[in-house]
């Protein structure tokens, strides 16, 4: 089985953080978003990623990938030139993943378990043609939706509708045998410029196709899932996390107060503060004077004399004043 992880989206609910790295690296509880992901792929007998990439910052995700997880998996990228839709992005892997079995993981999507439960779940099934991580939500119009006959084969998918025939969302997680069935229906869509919602090539609509060609499609539920593309599940994310994990420790001096769970990053200096809890703190960033919790802040940041809570602050940020809630981009300088 080979994992593809569609990551070469341009991330705009996220700005300033995706001004300067793509929404696949920005970081919450120790490392970026892709990092987690892959991390939760080692629990599983997966040893093939094939990541898409795309942009002027993909090299950022190649670079990654290719230091933190050489060792643990083969790894492949393959490029979407053009942002045209998750079923487009998915279509770029065909040369090397059509025949294969298949497990899609979001690029932007952290879950509460790990991937190698809801394998277990896809084995756990009626023999099927693929199946899908759903979750029963309260408003279902915001997401794809499924609906199941009796004997819970799928027998529509729609993406964002007004009239939900179901409350059972797809939740960004997929388990794929036939992937030559995919591979074709993504296929038609594509030559064909069948284009769905957002006028873009749907993975959902591609899933549909392959159900009105005689492919037999499941679901398995998951628990809690987390958009990373949005400021405030980012933010979610990063405590579910760090309430996961242990929490770590750097250079900080006795007037200081830490308040777990936390992760500090290396050479990080804290000076005369209070921080935490859930806060994310990347290497090499100086904090003073200051309060922070329930936040995220990037490599090389500079705080002095802030009062942050539920904020995120990018990389080589500078921010002195009093401020309570911030997004603030990589390289900028607030004095307040």
């Amino acid at each position: 089985m080979k994992a593809i992880i569609p990551a070469a989206g341009q991330g705009t609910r996220l700005y300033p953080q995706t001004h300067t790295k793509p929404k696949a690296m920005v970081r919450l509880a120790g490392r970026p978003i892709l990092g987690h992901i892959l991390q939760s792929i080692g629990s599983t007998p997966i040893d093939e990623v094939i990541i898409v990439v795309g942009g002027a910052m993909k090299n950022q995700i190649v670079e990654y990938a290719e230091d933190e997880f050489t060792g643990e998996f083969e790894l492949e990228f393959v490029e979407q030139t053009q942002a045209e839709g998750l079923g487009h992005s998915i279509y770029q892997a065909e040369s090397i993943a059509r025949g294969d079995e298949l497990f899609i993981a979001l690029g932007d999507m952290l879950f509460e378990n790990g991937y190698d439960t809801f394998l277990e779940a896809h084995d756990a099934l009626p023999e099927t043609d693929g199946s899908i991580g759903v979750k029963r939500v309260a408003e279902p119009s915001h997401y794809g939706v499924v609906e199941k006959n009796g004997d819970g084969e799928i027998v529509q998918l729609v993406e964002k509708p007004d009239d939900p025939p179901s409350n059972f969302a797809i939740s960004g997680v997929y388990v794929v045998e036939n992937s030559n069935a995919l591979f074709d229906a993504l296929e038609y869509l594509v030559r064909n410029d069948n284009r769905g919602a957002g006028d873009e090539y749907q993975l959902t609509d591609a899933l549909q196709r392959m159900i009105e060609g005689g492919s037999s499609l499941r679901t398995f539920e998951v628990e809690e899932w987390y958009d990373c593309g949005r400021p405030d599940t980012l933010l979610e994310a990063n405590r579910v996390l760090l309430e996961r994990n242990e929490s770590k420790s750097s250079d900080r001096t006795d007037s200081s107060v830490v308040i777990p769970p936390v992760d500090i990053g290396s050479d990080v200096s804290i000076e005369s503060s209070v921080v935490g809890p859930y806060v994310s703190i990347d290497d090499k960033t100086t904090i003073k004077q200051s309060i922070v919790t329930d936040s995220i802040v990037g490599q090389d940041a500079a705080l002095e004399g802030v009062n942050l809570k539920e904020s995120i602050v990018g990389s080589n940020a500078e921010v002195d004043g009093e401020p309570n809630h911030l997004n603030i981009g990589d390289n900028s300088s607030i004095n307040l």
